[in-house]
């Protein structure tokens, strides 16, 4: 079987098998998108505040969009290494295939190809202190063929569930449907492809580590392997999550939880490794634009509730967020709660 690299070993307390509760039989929220409106936004507002996670059926986007976008994404993981990394994403352009994610510091099992929503974006340089800006832009490999349009047509149609579920969402919280529509023009919203290949060593590495989504909302296909698991809010046991077929799964994002000043909260997620398979998924990030301020909307706070968070720009978190995940550093992740406003 050989030797682990060591880059990819969990610490103990973090791993795999630490957590036997998993036989348990409980599930994160199914919500069918066909039920009336006033329906939604009350399973969607009570599946956010419970367990931050929920899966949709019946979401409109097609099973044939679906379907290319996965099959385009097994194709291009197919490939030689080499070809692979003739589109490889560095610390300058952090779109394109990268097999040396790393998660808490340390390495994923998997390998990824990462594309924005709109080909090209603007984030902060980081040492500018966000009066420069850099262009990313997506790098397309000229293999497999219509590897592009599959995944652009993909994209495109999520992006249009993500815009419906943000409405939802909004609307459970009080708010107007759009309140936070305007945040998304010249947005940094991205989609990524990830391939987890099968793993000897379950009970030392993750396909990736413990973690919370930094965005508004991830959009999430998976197949049917299964692998991830959430954290459960009442007692921090982790569930798993069972694939259900044509089911999209939907996570709220620490945007969404310092936007609704903590009712909704970001909740911690991982993916364990299988030793015989390998798995498949494709999230969908909801990010705005690199301009927008990220605080509690002034309608969910007062003096009873006061601001839990200072406000934060988004594109110099995201810049942050980027290089840091890029490779093992010697800090800490910039993490939401370095602007909590402390008691």
């Amino acid at each position: 079987m050989g030797d682990i690299d060591p880059a990819f070993i969990q610490s103990t307390e973090h791993r795999a098998n630490n957590h036997k509760k998993l036989v348990e039989v409980v599930e994160i929220p199914v919500i069918d998108m066909l039920q009336s409106r006033e329906e939604l936004i009350s399973k969607i507002g009570r599946a956010c505040e419970e367990w931050g996670f929920f899966q949709v059926t019946n979401h409109g986007v097609s099973s044939e969009v679906s379907s290319r976008a996965e099959a385009a994404a097994k194709m291009f993981f197919e490939q030689s290494t080499e070809e692979k990394r003739k589109v490889k994403r560095d610390e300058v352009n952090a779109m394109g295939y990268h097999d040396g994610e790393h998660t808490k510091n340390v390495r994923d099992w998997k390998e990824v190809f990462d594309y924005l929503v709109q080909n090209s974006a603007q984030v902060p340089l980081i040492e500018s202190h966000e009066k420069e800006l850099r262009t990313i832009t997506n790098q397309w490999p000229q293999s497999p063929p219509d590897f592009r349009e599959a995944l652009e047509e993909y994209s495109r149609e999520v992006e249009k569930l993500a815009y419906k579920l943000l409405e939802l969402i909004s609307l459970s919280l009080g708010l107007a449907g759009d309140k936070f529509h305007g945040c998304f023009k010249d947005q940094l919203s991205m989609v990524r492809l990830n391939h987890y290949p099968p793993c000897p060593f379950p009970d030392l590495a993750l396909g990736v580590g413990r973690h919370k989504d930094s965005g508004a909302l991830t959009v999430l296909a998976q197949d049917d392997v299964g692998g991830l698991q959430v954290k459960r809010k009442s007692d921090g046991e982790w569930i798993p999550v069972t694939p259900t077929p044509g089911a999209f799964i939907i996570n709220v994002g620490d945007m969404v939880q310092v936007w609704s000043n903590d009712k909704y909260e970001s909740v911690e997620h991982r993916v364990v490794v299988n030793t015989e398979r390998e798995r498949f998924s494709i999230p969908f990030f909801f990010f705005p634009s690199h301009k927008v301020m990220v605080k509690p909307v002034e309608e969910l706070v007062n003096e009873k509730n006061p601001p839990r968070y200072r406000e934060y720009n988004w594109g110099h978190f995201y810049a942050h967020r980027n290089r840091t995940d890029f490779k093992k550093r010697d800090l800490e992740n910039i993490q939401i709660y370095h602007f909590r406003i402390l008691d």
